[in-house]
């Protein structure tokens, strides 16, 4: 760890999807197979700048869609046969997440259900590295709410933690918290 940096944050609090794990294309290629009856399809471009981050029951508001939830259920079965068969860590994420947990406490904060997180998780052997995981079902309100972080950092007993983030959504997630619970500390 380079000098001082210990001395900064307290916790680490990661995204899951396109920033821990590479899932994103994973997501990407369920939808457009859910999709593709209906003659709907995101190319990455759009996929990439409009869906990541954002809950998949939102995906669809903007689409006139017979059966949206029809739609969202079949994504998410294609998206978890995909996970299941693939490993979505790069070898790089793997070491750097075990040698940071030898020095911090962690947590994953993904809008995804826990379902879809802890699998993979657990198949790399690094379920272990994090003391807790918020996801979907543990919180009333997603990213960009800071209810996530905020939940996390709780359950962890972090008072500086860093929040390290991919998407838009997120980030704004993260600087919510913060703002939230410095105005928190204040007398």
């Amino acid at each position: 760890m380079p000098a001082g940096l210990s001395n900064l944050f307290d916790a680490l609090l990661f995204d899951f999807d396109g920033t821990l794990a590479d899932t994103e294309r994973i997501h990407h290629r369920a939808w457009n197979r859910a999709l593709e009856p209906i003659g709907i399809q995101w190319d990455w471009a759009y996929y990439e700048k409009n869906c990541v981050g954002v809950a998949d029951a939102l995906l669809l508001k903007n689409y006139d869609v017979p059966d949206p939830a029809g739609y969202v259920a079949r994504k998410k079965d294609l998206f978890k046969q995909e996970l299941h068969s693939s490993q979505p860590f790069p070898e790089e994420t793997l070491k750097l997440v075990r040698e940071l947990s030898k020095s911090y406490r962690m947590a994953v904060v993904s809008s995804s259900f826990r379902h879809d997180v802890e699998p993979p998780l657990t198949r790399a052997e690094i379920n272990g590295c994090f003391q807790f995981l918020v996801c979907a079902e543990d919180v009333k309100s997603l990213k960009p709410s800071p209810e996530p972080y905020l939940l996390a950092a709780q359950k962890i007993g972090a008072k500086k933690p860093l929040v390290i983030e991919d998407s838009a959504f997120g980030v704004a997630a993260g600087k919510a918290a913060v703002d939230e619970a410095k105005a928190k500390a204040k007398p």
